[in-house]
């Protein structure tokens, strides 16, 4: 076994598997792509579901790749054992209904233990088994492996709820009795151990598992079999480079170094920098796929990842921010294979500092917010307060336990995990509630025969249904655009009945779903509706002027992270680092308006070598998959992968507006939009919530009488400067009202305090009840004060009777206050309370309000 660097491990596998026939995938984004039931990219497979599933069939049958994920369900083990990360790299190889268990099992000894790849003692190796799966039992001891390594373990079954499921070996490499002194039994029995580490598993995708309602023994047959497998590329590094943990690989060991020289602590395998090294490694690569830093979601991991490693360097004597200039080592480790971390480099560099400072400033607000409540707890802190400085402050329980201990204070952590536990079960509830992959269904599957889309050239055509699903129809020839890309699809007709949707097919072909009865064979009148189309390729051609003009304006950074385009609107996701302003909008809008009105382009469309693609300049969409030729739209100034359709010149797109702005989470921002003629018209839709409000605020200015002297709405242009200016308006309005209520509630003071006399039958009596009616409910605190003074009193019990209730305000200087609101509210079935000077009461029940004045009369 010869030592390897990470570079000739990923290098090596992915030679062996071209060797073997295999297409190298591209690493996907950290970032997952239409898969709500992911938070993050979390295994090789990942990216490859649809594939699995069969919802989709790839350019070839046989794939490998190196995929990089992340993980956070163990973020508070990473540091504490050898081998739990949140990033990692997952070596991979897969079969899509290609070759399967032997082959798989014979490739992957070979892989292993031939000196032309890794060369593995084949001693080494141990294996596990599903025990009802005697063939992998039977291939591994044809290939040379020792029966009594062979281990059979019920655990090796994989499944995730409906869908593809099956069998799995396990590879473990022994390190030797230096690690454990005791042998095989920690495989059998799944005992935690630093000796046994498993290198690789593999699962023999085999049957569609319908667990609950199935045994597994009943499980049917996949129509399709496939091969998934999965190898740490830092677990490989650890046992190729003979290190005691991962964190000694040079996958992690350049950070580790850099550590030392900040912090002058010599690293001995001390948590606080295994945990930096792994950390930075993930926030590097997450903000480089566009993942911003948030209070939620995907956003909110990579906060506490942040914070948590700079916690961690307080540990080292690090209480500046430090994690930013480790960023320049991730990229040059890793940029080697991940070249894009060059190009991100310096704008994650700054979002991790920004973010450092901010934390930095935190800790000091959050340690008083602790000193304050030690102060109110005493010698225990609760667990909701410790999760509360967690959550809102940022502070890993750790720091608050070692804040607390300075104090001679314990925290209650085991209430403070229930309250972690329910966050992360809200956090759960967020996301999609599917699991797992679909089922695959075998009818799309097999279903091979071609049908050409003519829908680039013809809206029209006469052509045949070649096949009929329960679903809907496919034809010989299509002039309907599938949804895809972010394009719906087409709008019209076939043979006279309304086509509701179309989809792709696993293979290719489009799916129509007409409202009526076909026949295979049958001859059929396709139409488009033209004037759909128009306004769609409007708004797709607009959306990559769009594109193009974000990263000009907000930087090469900006990457779409989702599309829509449609005969009404087109909208687009991006990702960026900070809140976008209103005069950065307009630039990016009038930047389009210019490539369409003053320097229009011809479209041009490209099919080419992918390569050949990306050297023209052409942006291929981060994280999506393209075989070996690409189609590209080319309007000179934006350049991109793309298969949808388009105008034939800028101009066709005749006018450009941008409708609205939002952030949607995770630094992930989404902006709408119109095209075409007639924008005011078309931005009306855009202004309803604003119209609506106008409406509610101009009914309040007419019961204020103020209604004819308010400013007129402004007029519409077809800009986002109209959601701008109606914006503003709206608060205007707002502010202008809000000065009239202030105006009109002032001088109905002053008219009902100018002249209280009128409310005093009795100026000698000292103790009194007054009754007023229909005064504003704002000025009786103010009346009840001045009444009192005018006539020296020592008690009053004010009632205000207006028509749907009765208040009730006493003042007392000898403390009769409380006790004179409560007999007026038992006697009139009320509610009231406060204090012996002043309290307070009301009712509905006004019949008895007479009695009640007669009766606290008597008692004064």
């Amino acid at each position: 076994m010869r030592y390897m660097t990470a570079k000739e491990i990923r290098e090596t596998w992915l030679k062996f598997f071209v060797s073997k026939k295999h297409v190298i995938e591209e690493s996907a984004s950290l970032i997952p792509q239409s898969d709500p039931t992911l938070l993050w990219i979390n295994a090789g497979v990942a990216p490859l579901k649809k594939y699995f599933d069969g919802s989709e069939i790839p350019a070839s049958p046989r794939l490998a790749n190196v995929q990089k994920c992340i993980r956070t369900n163990d973020i508070d083990h990473v540091g504490k054992t050898a081998r739990h990360h949140t990033f990692f790299e997952m070596l991979g190889n897969f079969s899509i209904g290609d070759y399967f268990k032997k082959d798989a099992i014979k490739w992957g000894y070979e892989l292993l233990t031939d000196p032309k790849w890794f060369g593995l003692p084949k001693e080494k190796l141990y294996i596990t088994y599903y025990p009802d799966d005697e063939d992998t039992k039977n291939f591994w001891i044809e290939m040379g492996i020792e029966p009594s390594h062979i281990i059979p373990n019920e655990n090796n079954f994989w499944e995730i709820g409906l869908g593809p499921s099956g069998p799995d070996t396990e590879i473990f490499f022994d390190r030797g009795e230096a690690y454990d002194h005791r042998g095989k039994t920690l495989i059998e029995q799944d005992i935690e151990n630093e000796r046994y580490i498993e290198i690789w598993n593999i699962v023999f995708s085999q049957f569609n598992a319908n667990p609950g309602k199935l045994d597994r023994s009943e499980y049917p047959e996949l129509p399709q079999k496939n091969i998934d497998t999965g190898a740490g590329l830092e677990r490989f590094a650890c046992v190729i480079q003979g290190t005691e943990t991962n964190f000694e690989t040079d996958l992690f060991f350049p950070i580790i170094k850099h550590l030392e020289k900040l912090s002058g602590v010599t690293y001995e395998g001390q948590m606080a920098f295994k945990v930096i090294a792994d950390h930075i490694k993930a926030l590097t690569f997450a903000i480089s796929d566009g993942a911003m830093l948030s209070n939620e979601g995907r956003g909110y991991v990579l906060r506490r990842l942040l914070r948590r490693a700079v916690k961690y360097g307080r540990f080292l004597g690090l209480n500046e921010p430090f994690l930013y200039m480790l960023v320049d080592d991730v990229v040059e480790m890793m940029g080697v294979f991940y070249d894009s971390l060059y190009e991100t480099k310096t704008i994650v560099k700054d979002i991790v500092k920004k973010e450092e400072e901010k934390f930095i400033s935190t800790i000091s607000e959050g340690e008083k917010h602790l000193l304050d409540a030690i102060e109110k707890e005493g010698k225990t802190l609760s667990g909701t307060t410790a999760f509360k400085l967690y959550d809102t402050y940022g502070f890993p329980v750790e720091l608050t336990v070692e804040m607390a201990e300075e104090q001679g204070v314990t925290v209650d952590e085991k209430a403070f995990e229930l309250e972690l536990q329910k966050q992360k079960e809200r956090s759960r509830n967020a996301r999609s509630t599917k699991q797992g992959m679909k089922t695959q269904d075998e009818a799309y599957l097999h279903f091979t025969e071609p049908s050409k889309f003519i829908g680039y050239d013809y809206l029209q055509a006469h052509t045949t249904v070649i096949k009929v699903f329960d679903e809907g129809i496919v034809l010989a020839e299509t002039p309907f655009y599938a949804t895809s890309g972010g394009q719906v699809a087409d709008q019209g007709t076939i043979n006279g009945l309304r086509v509701s949707d179309v989809s792709k097919l696993p293979n290719g072909q489009f799916l129509h779903q007409v409202e009526g009865a076909f026949e295979e064979g049958e001859e059929v009148l396709a139409i488009v509706d033209a004037k759909a189309r128009l306004k769609t390729i409007r708004n797709h051609s607009a959306a990559h002027l769009f594109h193009q003009a974000l990263k000009d304006i907000f930087g090469k950074h900006a990457n779409q992270q989702g599309s829509q385009v449609s005969p009404k609107s087109w909208r687009f996701d991006f990702n960026h680092y900070e809140t976008v302003s209103d005069q950065q909008i307009i630039e990016v809008e009038e930047l389009v308006k210019h490539y369409i009105k003053e320097e229009p382009r011809d479209v041009r469309i490209h099919n080419l070598p992918i390569e050949e693609a990306k050297k023209l300049g052409a942006m291929a969409l981060f994280g999506e998959k393209y075989g070996d030729i690409v189609r590209v739209v080319d309007m000179g100034w934006s350049k991109e992968f793309c298969g949808g359709t388009h105008v034939k010149n800028t101009k066709e797109i005749i006018d450009f507006a941008i409708c609205s702005y939002e952030s949607i989470g995770s630094g992930i921002y989404r902006m709408e939009g119109v095209t075409g003629i007639d924008l005011p018209a078309q931005i009306q839709f855009f202004i309803e919530p604003f119209l609506k409000e106008i409406d509610a605020l101009m009914d309040k200015a007419d019961r204020l009488g103020v209604k004819n002297q308010m400013e007129k709405a402004p007029i519409v242009m077809g800009s986002y400067r109209d959601i701008i200016h109606y914006r503003a308006y709206v608060e205007r309005l707002q502010n202008v009202l809000k000065d009239t209520e202030k105006e009109q509630f002032r001088q109905k003071q002053l008219d009902v305090l100018k002249d209280i006399d009128q409310f005093i039958d009795d100026f000698t009596s000292k103790s009194q009840v007054i009754v007023t009616h229909d005064v504003e409910p704002k000025v009786l605190k103010q009346l009840v004060d001045a009444i009192y003074d005018r006539i020296k009193a020592d008690t009053i019990l004010l009632v205000n009777v207006t028509s749907d209730k009765a208040t009730f305000i006493s003042k007392s200087a000898s403390g009769r206050a409380a006790n004179l609101v409560k007999m007026a509210c038992t006697l009139t079935d009320g509610r009231g309370g406060g204090k012996p000077n002043m309290a307070q009461g009301g009712t509905q029940n006004l019949s008895d309000i007479n009695q009640m004045v007669e009766t606290i009369k008597g008692k004064l």
